[in-house]
């Protein structure tokens, strides 16, 4: 293909792909299958990996790319990000109505058109687009200037890198939406803190905003945020005569924009707007606070301009707090599986947000003492981000004075061991390890579910009678059960006993990502898992690993490297690798065998990237070890071949730099299948 043809064909794939991702993250109406997506993105990587000079910043490619920041830099905004004015009921609301027309030299009998649109709780930010390109997204900061989060912007799927052709394009263009986090996506981001003992967002608000200001854009990538664009600053070459227009265009530019805007034509409009939504806004996916509410004629708005604080064309009309008042009976402190002490409030049950609500976190001892909570107390609590039980406030002022200052004990309220805090940390934990009984069931529950060894039938119920009968001292164990062992227990018939056998007998064979993932290991969730598994060829050369080569692998920083090397270290460890090992738990992992010297790819360096169709990075690696090959996780000048699959990252962009030959899946194959002279 001569450079003018890979010009143009790298044209008309960026095109379709831009496209297709319009019909899919922001249509939810995709027109193409999966495989076919898949194949526009493979042809796109392979063709820019033979003309890097032609590669652009709009690409499709450069969505994560950029390699990890020391910090963030900052950014000015053309046209200041102001806040907006709230009215928390509606004779506010209809004062603000009144304040337009006065300000206008209305008759107050005069009706206002405005537009009336969610108020998603996210992250604002500005998008800037030149001639239609997006070059730099921004946080609003102070208002005047934000932090430059344009390489963790390109990553959210749903922010368009070039506007749609189907628009007129502007010169200049900055958008201003907000970033958000789904209910779900939070849930599913926080039960995988949890398991791997790091803090917890406090609710999908906090979770984007700590997304999207990540120093290493590939963290930002796995957070599955999203943008919904709802305004614009600076604007030269196309006008809006009224607002609703401008949420059209953004539509038709390639953005999600205000889903469930509303023109209405006069304030009783807003009012039932407002109502409607009230009611409904727990069936939302994400978390809104309230209504913004616009006047939809911009001449209007430039009429009535700008306070130093806000907008006088516009006020964030709020929802009621879903908070409750209730009474905290009890504060009790569980044990996590890492070892956690963490307080909870046991209540008063009390109907808040959809559900009946009895206990709620109380996170840690400092955030005890920061609010005061005692037992006893009258408190007001809600779910943060709709979703978890918080106690926001303590009614002090309520107190009859034999409330009961609660004291974290600074031992395991299970096992009776001395808790440790250690240095930097605002959590105590149980160091008892093997002898905790709630760390042992909070371990089997994690070693048995879906993500790690997935064993159906052995569920809370089960586990805990396992337990209480002394049949299981960690994980391992449950390899040695017998019908004779579960027969007796509580509701266990043969048949249902039999279940349980088969189940854990097929999970004998599993794969080295599940496997590392079910040990437990503090600081490791799926993700690094998966990084782990991609480096070292078993368990056991993980466990031989020292805290340098692993702190070298890419996303495996000090801490979790030195949580690695610390858990192998233990005698208990290496005990129930022993029964595992015994009891015939294999791990897929193919051996590595010794290729024929006439391979092309014997005694060559490869590195994987990018998300690969005809296989698993695992069996991709397989592969290249069959051939003699070794596999790396990262770039160097001694790699001698990247391959990259769909969405290949920062190791793509590293690999042009150093000038190193990036092979297509095909193209790899061919090498693996080639058999020399």
């Amino acid at each position: 293909m001569t450079r003018e043809e890979a010009q143009k064909r790298l044209q008309e794939l960026r095109e379709q792909i831009h496209y297709h991702n319009y019909r899919y993250y922001v249509l939810d109406s995709p027109v193409i299958s999966d495989a076919e997506y898949d194949a526009l993105f493979r042809e796109l990587v392979e063709l820019e990996a033979q003309f890097p000079d032609l590669v652009t910043p709009d690409s499709p490619t450069q969505r994560v790319g950029a390699p990890p920041r020391e910090e963030l830099g900052t950014v000015a905004h053309r046209v200041p990000m102001l806040s907006l004015d709230n009215v928390m009921n509606e004779a506010e609301l209809r004062e603000f109505d009144a304040r337009v027309k006065r300000f206008l030299d209305l008759p107050p009998e005069t009706d206002i058109e405005y537009v009336a649109e969610l108020k998603i709780d996210g992250l604002g930010v500005s998008l800037t687009y030149e001639n239609g390109v997006l070059v730099t997204g921004a946080t609003r900061g102070d208002g005047e200037t934000g932090e430059e989060v344009t390489v963790n912007l390109r990553t959210i799927k749903s922010i368009p890198l070039r506007l749609r052709p189907e628009v007129v394009i502007p010169r200049l263009l900055e958008v201003r939406g907000e970033v958000f986090m789904s209910k779900q996506e939070f849930l599913r981001l926080n039960a995988e803190r949890e398991r791997t003992g790091e803090p917890l967002f406090a609710n999908p608000r906090n979770a984007a905003a700590g997304s999207v200001r990540q120093l290493d854009p590939e963290v930002t990538a796995r957070r599955r945020l999203d943008f919904i664009g709802y305004a614009h600053g600076a604007c030269e070459g196309v006008t809006f005569p009224r607002h609703s227009e401008f949420l059209d265009y953004l539509r038709r530019a390639g953005f999600k924009a205000s889903p469930h805007a509303q023109v209405c034509p006069q304030v009783d409009a807003v009012v039932a707007y407002w109502e409607e939504w009230q009611e409904k806004r727990h069936q939302l996916p994400y978390e809104t606070d309230g209504i913004v509410v616009k006047v939809n004629e911009i001449a209007r708005q430039a009429q009535l301009g700008t306070t130093a604080h806000g907008p006088r064309w516009a006020v964030a009309y709020k929802f009621p707090a879903e908070e409750a008042r209730t009474k905290i009976l009890d504060i009790k402190v569980q044990v996590g599986r890492t070892g956690a002490l963490t307080p909870v409030a046991i209540m008063e049950p009390v109907f808040v947000a959809g559900t009946t609500v009895s206990r709620a976190t109380l996170h840690n001892e400092d955030e005890i003492r920061r609010k005061d909570v005692r037992i006893g107390d009258a408190v007001i609590i809600h779910k943060a981000g709709d979703i978890i039980p918080e106690v926001v406030r303590v009614l002090t002022e309520e107190r009859a004075g034999d409330e009961q200052p609660f004291i974290m004990p600074h031992i395991c309220p299970v096992c009776g061991t001395p808790a440790v805090k250690p240095e930097g940390e605002a959590v105590w934990r149980c160091p008892n390890r093997t002898g905790c009984p709630a760390q042992l069931e909070a371990r089997i529950k994690h070693f048995v579910s879906r993500a790690a060894m997935d064993i159906d039938h052995v569920g809370e119920a089960l586990i805990a009678q396992l337990l209480e009968h002394h049949l299981v001292q960690d994980p391992a164990d449950l390899y040695s059960l017998t019908l004779e062992d579960l027969l007796p227990l509580e509701r266990m018939a043969e048949k249902s006993a039999q279940n349980v056998l088969e189940a854990i007998e097929r999970s004998k064979r599993t794969t080295l990502p599940r496997l590392i993932h079910a040990l437990g290991i503090r600081h490791v969730g799926e993700r690094g898992a998966e990084i782990l598994a991609a480096h070292f060829d078993s368990l056991e050369a993980l466990a031989q690993a020292r805290v340098e080569e692993l702190s070298a692998i890419p996303e495996i920083g000090e801490k979790t490297a030195e949580s690695i090397v610390s858990f192998f270290a233990q005698p208990e460890t290496q005990q129930m690798l022993e029964k595992l090992r015994r009891a015939g738990v294999q791990a897929q992992v193919p051996p590595r065998p010794v290729a024929p010297e006439e391979s092309p790819l014997a005694g060559k360096t490869l590195v994987f990237t990018g998300t690969l169709q005809r296989f698993t990075r695992q069996e991709a690696s397989a592969l290249a070890k069959q051939a003699g090959a070794r596999v790396s996780s990262s770039v160097s000048r001694k790699t001698d071949y990247v391959v990259a699959g769909a969405e290949a990252g920062s190791k793509l962009e590293k690999a042009r730099q150093l000038g190193v030959p990036v092979l297509s899946e095909e193209e790899f194959l061919a090498l693996v299948k080639e058999e020399g002279p």
